[in-house]
């Protein structure tokens, strides 16, 4: 019997990405930009030393038992990693990687790309020019919400959250944000630590970048959306922080201006009450989706394979 080949990727990668991997080790690449079934995961991690994965697969006992004792790494392509039973894996003595730091800077822009065309009420006027409906400029002709000197709030100053603030300092807007702890000064990018519902009736606007874990999933549920000023404007980078049902309450009642969403927590299903909501702006889960930040993550994660195989430890390892 062949001996499969020791890494499996379970997602096409950005260009260049697997061919530099494969120039080194031999490795299965599950060829789509649609993961595999359950079952044809199930099989196809049997007998490898490493699995380069996505948030779309769950690394769980079930998934190590069928990979065999000889897996050493769990390399995910991600900054996150609630996908994968970090306890399970270290039971079994296997790494468990991601892959922070590279997608700063994309995911960053884009929680501004959102951000301004949730306050500008871009996606409502590209709608009605492509639906061909006759329309005509006027003085109160969509008016949306002016960013300069507006009260930005950021739940989860990490490294995206701390670039988010940093980009407001051009457009004026003053900074406050939530952890579970404030930051050092030298960190904080001159923005306001604050507890978390002090926060929300402050935020005239408030970007979400915290990651997701037990005790952030659904924190902003209802009442704590109710926290924030009439008129807010929410933009959510991270699935499963915002009731997303909840969110769309508060836009079908007014009680937010429009809000923004980049990762959604059944992806790709959106509530459809949410689809309804012509203020809400619904990315396809694009924070990091540029080349070279695609291609850091890609290589960042081969980086970690490579190292794990060859007996040296993780570049980025998590859980230890």
């Amino acid at each position: 019997m062949n001996e499969q080949p020791p890494v499996l990727v379970t997602r096409r990668l950005a260009p260049g990405v697997v061919e530099r991997l494969s120039a080194q080790l031999p490795a299965t690449l599950h060829d789509s930009e649609l993961p595999m079934s359950r079952r044809e995961l199930l099989t196809a991690v049997r007998g490898r030393r490493a699995l380069i994965t996505t948030l779309d697969e769950r690394v769980d006992a079930e998934l190590l038992d069928a990979a065999g004792p000889g897996l050493e790494i769990v390399a995910n392509h991600a900054v996150g990693y609630h996908n994968v039973d970090v306890a399970a894996c270290a039971e079994r003595g296997i790494a468990v990687t991601n892959t922070p730091g590279v997608l700063t800077a994309a995911t960053a822009d884009m929680a501004w790309a959102l951000l301004l065309a949730a306050t500008r009420r871009l996606g409502e006027g590209e709608r009605l020019i492509r639906s061909g409906e006759p329309w005509a400029w006027a003085p109160t002709f969509m008016l949306g919400l002016e960013l300069s000197g507006t009260q930005l709030g950021v739940l989860g100053m990490g490294r995206i959250g701390q670039a988010v603030a940093r980009r407001a300092k051009g457009f004026d807007m003053p900074v406050r944000y939530h952890n579970r702890n404030p930051l050092p000064p030298e960190q904080a990018e001159g923005a306001e630590w604050l507890p978390l519902e002090q926060l929300l009736s402050t935020s005239t606007v408030l970007v979400v970048t915290c990651p997701l874990s037990e005790a952030t999933r659904h924190l902003l549920d209802a009442r704590r959306l109710a926290l924030l000023p009439p008129g807010a404007v929410v933009v959510a980078m991270t699935a499963g922080i915002v009731d997303e049902e909840a969110l769309a309450a508060a836009l079908e009642s007014g009680a937010l201006f429009a809000a923004a969403v980049d990762n959604f927590e059944r992806e790709p299903a959106v509530p459809a009450a949410l689809l309804a909501q012509d203020r809400a702006v619904l990315a396809p889960h694009l924070g990091s989706a540029t080349v070279r930040t695609r291609q850091a993550m890609g290589n960042l994660a081969v980086d970690n394979v490579l190292a794990v195989l060859a007996g040296k430890d993780p570049v980025t390892p998590v859980g230890r």
